[in-house]
């Protein structure tokens, strides 16, 4: 039978060439010991010679190996599964070299039967990040995803061969249908249990259900498929799956629809970095960002714009997350890489356009077989912004294009240059690949984000997809509804303003939009020492930002009101601070959606104004220290919100937030001043020492430019607050402390 195995504990890392390194014999006991996911870009300096795109951390060349212990395994098959490593992968086993894997962000497996011995075995893999600028965000660097070994008998389920899928499905009864890739002559036959345990369905490739329970994102209920090979009367290999059972569909004229009841998608869009943890984000990390961005209101992730951890898609499963999963962010033509500061001239010219003509469809195929059995995913994007004007491509409709990533180029380059590659062929690459997802997943549509659709549609590639996906754009929604009547169209990324929602609520033709996005990230950087590009509504911390809220007023049916100071473009990456001199004039906005905002200042009223679509209401008033109240109303309901002019710190509090037996804790920190309130202007030097069976992991203050070492145990909060990540592997105590308070022990 089956044995999976994680090998993520007790890899041996060095940074830098060791050109015998592949061997299984080489002397490694001078290498440092870690623990995977892994990414040793955080563990390094911020250094203004990197590069801005990636947020300012190192490159280089990394050797990993692992010696592991195998035992009866004569005449079994033995696979290893890497789930990303960043980039240009090579792995070999025994001393045995077993391939190269270019694109950072793909899983890929390899069969090492042939090689595997009983007893000690050695696994050596060496990545190489050179080229930093090889990306528009941050990309890690190492082993940053899971490792997983599965030894099976000859007669098994191949890896990633297993695709199940909801053929029909209503509230009386649902038709499944289960394809296999089985080896060695064996048969299917698969067993379909409800969360209980107990069977709800059997059969060879075709499931029926009586009485289903759907899956949705209110209702997210996962049966498990448990697909088994069988020769000569014998089981002889066992898959287990989760499995949620569902309908979709995209109308032209109506939009999405989840098991026949009409959605719009309230989607984000997310990269793949948790700020101080780099690339390596596990899974206890992104169940607390998607907890809180389901709060808004979200329903939706788009995965941006690259391959995501599959762990991630289980809990998009598990929580009730649609999904838009995406391969790419460039094809053949490579785009601009800002190395010096976002649109700062001139770019880099590296990227996988290096790699794509050679690895585009196994890089594809891996994607949709490795994600195909998760009921989240609903779409497969094929390419983000594939069509920039003039990065590269071309088109002479527009002599001049000027874009958001257009910003202090010379005239030069924005002009059309018919020596440039040609838009066109973009329609052409655009069927090669959806034929690829096709091939691997019939049931899904195909979708790309489209950055100039006013082109696209008329070279054929919008034509060449299934559900059109518009950037920004929200202009020209009506009119390309008329013009292209038989397009599905979705905002696949879509600024914060109110406006931009309401054009996706006002036509019934839009499915939803994806806010950019829902947690800040890493890279695209406007300049040193910026490292954090800050659009989310989370910050890197996790934290909610005011920008949260307006989602929240907007997404949200319960009665809402929030209140915060300032001025709304300045919330890309405000706290919620009231602090201010005499006589200032402030800005205060209350996101709301209820039908009044009343508010108050130390006790007086202010005024009171109506509430409409946009839920957004400001006032205007001169700065008092205090206490300021806003009272918001809908019919017989009445929510409030206080801001208290915060003082000086007097006390320091941590709570876990996230408590498995084992693995990452995060444990929250708050500055809190003599009121009770955090005070969020009077950050101190936060400090954390692990003691007993932990690992120090990292403190995140979500501040997109403090230049604190991540490897630091010493970091300063931001607005009052912190997150310090500690990996447990036993009885573990965090003591944490700031200058001039009593400090606190955290029991993990």
């Amino acid at each position: 039978m089956r044995t999976s195995i994680r090998l993520n504990s007790g890899w041996r890392f060095h940074l830098g060439e060791q050109t015998q390194a592949y061997f299984k014999g080489y002397d490694d006991s001078a290498w440092e010991t870690v623990t995977l996911p892994h990414d040793w870009s955080v563990a390094l300096p911020f250094d203004q010679n990197c590069s801005s795109g990636t947020g300012y951390l190192p490159g280089g060349i990394g050797w990993y190996r692992k010696q592991f212990t195998l035992k009866d395994i004569q005449n079994k098959k033995v696979f290893v599964t890497f789930g990303g490593v960043y980039q240009n992968a090579r792995v070999w086993i025994n001393s045995n070299y077993l391939g190269k894997r270019p694109y950072g962000y793909s899983t890929f497996t390899y069969d090492i039967s042939a090689f595997a011995a009983e007893g000690d075995n050695v696994i050596s893999v060496r990545c190489e990040h050179i080229e930093l600028a090889d990306s528009r965000w941050f990309t890690g660097n190492g082993i940053y995803r899971d490792v997983t070994l599965i030894v099976c008998l000859p007669a098994h389920l191949a890896p990633d061969g297993v695709f199940a899928y909801t053929e029909t499905a209503n509230q009386d009864t649902a038709v499944i249908r289960v394809q296999a890739e089985i080896t060695e002559e064996a048969r299917l036959r698969c067993v379909l249990l409800d969360a209980n345990g107990d069977t709800a369905a059997e059969g060879a490739d075709t499931l029926t259900v009586k009485m289903p329970r759907l899956w949705s994102p209110d209702t997210p209920y996962l049966y498990k498929l448990a697909a088994s090979a069988y020769q000569n009367g014998k089981e002889t290999d066992r898959l287990e799956i989760p499995f949620g059972i569902r309908t979709f569909r995209f109308d032209a004229d109506e939009g999405f629809f989840l098991n026949e009841v009409p959605m719009k998608l309230k989607g984000v869009c997310l990269h793949h970095d948790a700020g101080v943890l780099g690339a390596a984000v596990p899974k206890e990390v992104w169940k607390r960002r998607l907890l809180k961005l389901k709060e808004a209101g979200t329903n939706a992730v788009r995965c941006s714009h690259n391959p995501p951890d599959s762990q991630l898609l289980d809990l998009c499963d598990e929580l009730g997350f649609l999904a838009i999963d995406e391969a790419f962010d460039e094809w053949e033509g490579c785009k601009n890489k800002w190395w010096q500061g976002h649109n700062v001239y001139p770019p880099k010219l590296y990227g996988y356009s290096d790699d794509f003509p050679v690895w585009h469809r196994r890089d594809l195929e891996d994607l949709v077989k490795r994600d195909r059995n998760h009921p989240s995913v609903i779409l497969w994007s094929i390419g983000n912004e594939i069509d920039y004007p003039n990065d590269p491509y071309v088109h002479p409709m527009f002599s001049q294009a000027v874009g958001n990533n257009d910003r202090d180029k010379p005239v030069r380059e924005l002009l059309y240059n018919a020596d440039k590659p040609y838009i066109g062929r973009l329609a052409a690459m655009a069927k090669e690949l959806k034929s690829i997802v096709k091939e691997n997943d019939a049931t899904r549509p195909v979708t790309a984000a489209l950055a100039m659709p006013e082109i696209s549609n008329l070279i054929g590639f919008a034509q060449a997809l299934d559900v059109v996906g518009y950037n920004y754009k929200e202009e020209l929604y009506q009119d390309d509804h008329r013009k292209y009547p038989d397009h599905i169209l979705l905002g696949t990324e879509n600024r914060h303003e109110p406006e931009n929602w309401l054009a996706v609520k006002r036509n019934p033709f839009i499915s939803g939009q994806f806010i950019w996005t829902g947690a800040d990230f890493l890279g695209e950087a406007f300049g040193w020492p910026v490292r954090v590009a800050q659009p989310g509504l989370l910050d890197t911390a996790g934290y909610a930002k005011p920008l949260f809220d307006l989602r929240k007023a907007l997404w949200t049916d319960a009665l809402t009101g929030k209140l915060t100071v300032g001025k709304i473009d300045e919330f890309w990456n405000a706290g919620y601070v009231w602090d201010g001199e005499a006589g200032e004039t402030m800005s205060v906005i209350v996101f709301t959606n209820g039908e009044s905002a009343a508010l108050s200042l130390n006790g007086r009223e202010i005024a009171v104004k109506a509430v409409g679509e946009t839920c957004t209401v400001h006032f205007e008033l001169p700065f008092e220290k205090g206490e300021l109240t806003v009272v918001c109303k809908k019919r017989k309901e009445t929510v409030a919100d206080t801001l208290v002019t915060p003082g000086k710190a007097a006390k320091l509090t941590a709570a876990v937030r996230s408590d498995p037996a084992d693995g990452m804790q995060q444990i929250e920190v708050c500055l809190i001043d003599a009121n009770g309130g955090i005070a969020a202007a009077d950050d101190l030097p936060l400090t954390c020492a692990v003691t007993g069976g932990g690992e120090f992991m990292g403190i995140e203050n979500g501040c997109a430019a403090d230049l604190t070492s991540y490897a630091s145990e010493t970091r300063p909060t931001f607005h009052g607050r912190a997150i310090v990540y500690v990996r447990k592997t036993g009885k573990a105590k965090a003591l944490l402390s700031v200058p001039n308070l009593p400090p606190v022990s955290v029991a993990l």
